[in-house]
């Protein structure tokens, strides 16, 4: 296709927040189809992501958010490779939204491997125990209580969860696509959410 239409392109530009050349290469490859591209250029951002995954992140920044009121605040640190990065505008802005996320939604952790293994296994046996007078075959309750754990991990890891301003991805989604764009390892750190009392 020799021909793509600008305004798809700036589109496309301005929902991933890529390159030009990148847009107008996914485009191309997908005979213009918008969902197609978008969906071809999160692949090639998972991708880039899982190369970068072992550089080194010695630099980064960390953001503060207090929410109106004072009764409740969040502290990320997020890592790059480089303080030029570091400083972007679209990183800034990822590191503040994530502080929303942590304020909105109470993550308690920043992934699964995280989580602490005592308070799993106690979850577990409450979902058993839940399921324990079903009826249903040992083989179905280990898969619903796996199904809830899944859900309690896309409730309690930040990674796992629903992208605030995108509920369509995921933040680790949202992570491999800022990965993508700046073409650097970019990891969630560490993050604390205080709340007055709490």
């Amino acid at each position: 296709m020799s021909k793509i239409n600008k305004e798809l392109l700036q589109e496309l530009r301005d929902h991933t927040g890529l390159g030009l050349m990148d847009c107008r290469k996914a485009l191309e490859e997908t005979e213009g189809d918008f969902q197609q591209a978008l969906d071809l250029l999160r692949k090639k951002g998972a991708a880039v992501a899982a190369k970068r995954a072992d550089k080194e992140t010695g630099e980064g920044l960390v953001k503060a958010y207090i929410h109106p009121g004072d009764r409740l605040g969040v502290m990320i640190e997020i890592n790059c490779e480089t303080d030029f990065v570091a400083n972007t505008e679209s990183v800034r802005q990822f590191a503040q939204d994530l502080c929303l996320q942590i304020a909105a939604n109470k993550a308690m952790y920043v992934s699964p491997d995280q989580v602490d293994q005592n308070f799993l296994a106690h979850e577990k046996e409450i979902f058993k125990e839940q399921m324990a007078n079903s009826g249903k075959p040992e083989k179905i309750i280990e898969q619903v209580v796996e199904g809830k754990i899944k859900k309690l991990y896309s409730d309690i890891c930040l990674l796992e969860q629903q992208f605030i301003k995108n509920d369509q991805l995921t933040v680790k989604q949202v992570l491999q696509e800022l990965i993508a764009k700046t073409g650097e390892s970019i990891r969630i750190r560490r993050f604390c959410r205080f709340e007055l009392g709490k």
